[in-house]
């Protein structure tokens, strides 16, 4: 059985984002947003079988959060190029900020930083989708729920798939525990890797600890409303909705080196040992890059 090789992230690179595209001209903005509007009316887009809208996602979706990834968080991506160009890739991030911004800033970062502008596909929680609004726009935006059925589906079409083991646990931690990984699960997202043969991406995101520093998880009333968590934070809920308003803390992601899966074979992700290994690695690379990104950053607020 050949030896799994994990290649730590490189932080300490620089690098700089792509000259972002000239502004179109106010006439252009007009023209476009109305034939934006006639696809709208008219039904002429199109959605796959997960309800992926790319045009909703292009010219909407994506537009609303660039102001927080390029001016509120002002968000550095670092090995982008690590991400392939084409072709399946399971990116795997570190999770946590109470509110899961992190999976949105990663989606912006991989489509607009990377050369390829590579769209990622990122498995949610069932609550995710079961909450109004929120659970159809992020089946809009390219998300599914998180199990291994789907990941492989979309890794076999080539897609980029982004997940998230630590889950509630690592979103709904307790601001001194930050940047301290949790459990990641069971290896699900190993044997999806292995079964398809696809590279895992490592991704360590640092910033999102810092929005929303939870202080405080109200137990008794997250039963009641059926959360994995009732946050208390400074700003909230003594603020009211001003107290939901994130943090301006400085954003560094970093994207390691592929590890490669595919030598193995399917039937490696029946071996539990071998998908502990992989697991394990993978989470001790990220945990040792968080460490280097925030040597790296001067500041929290960068």
């Amino acid at each position: 059985m050949p030896e799994a090789r994990v290649i730590p992230l490189r932080p300490d690179d620089d690098e700089q984002h792509p000259p972002p595209p000239s502004s179109p001209s106010w006439e252009d903005q007009l023209t476009g947003g109305l034939e934006f509007l006639r696809r709208r009316l008219t039904g002429d887009y199109e959605t796959d079988e997960f309800g992926f809208d790319p045009d909703l996602t292009d010219h909407v979706l994506l537009p609303l959060l660039r102001p927080l990834f390029n001016r509120w968080f002002r968000v550095e991506t670092h090995g982008a190029e690590n991400v392939p160009d084409v072709g399946g890739a399971l990116v795997v991030a570190n999770h946590s900020g109470t509110v899961p911004v992190d999976a949105l800033m990663a989606t912006v970062a991989l489509h607009d930083d990377h050369p390829a502008r590579r769209r990622l596909r990122l498995l949610g929680a069932d609550l995710v989708f079961d909450l109004p609004v929120v659970g159809s726009l992020s089946r809009k935006l390219g998300s599914t729920l998180a199990c291994n059925e789907d990941a492989e589906r979309l890794l076999t079409d080539g897609e980029l798939v982004g997940v998230f083991p630590e889950g509630f646990k690592g979103v709904g931690k307790p601001f001194r525990e930050r940047y301290t990984l949790q459990r990641f699960g069971r290896g699900g997202f190993v044997t999806a890797a292995l079964r398809t043969g696809v590279p895992i991406v490592p991704c360590a995101i640092v910033g999102a600890e810092e929005i929303y520093p939870l202080l405080h998880n109200a137990k008794t009333l997250a039963r009641l409303l059926g959360l994995p968590y009732f946050p208390v934070t400074p700003t909230f809920p003594a603020l009211g909705p001003l107290g939901l308003v994130p943090l301006p803390s400085k954003w560094l992601i970093a994207f390691g080196e592929p590890i490669e899966t595919a030598s193995y074979g399917p039937a490696a992700a029946e071996d539990p040992m071998l998908v502990f290994n992989l697991t394990d690695q993978v989470r001790e690379t990220i945990q040792q890059s968080l460490y280097q990104l925030l040597l790296k950053r001067s500041s929290v607020w960068g």
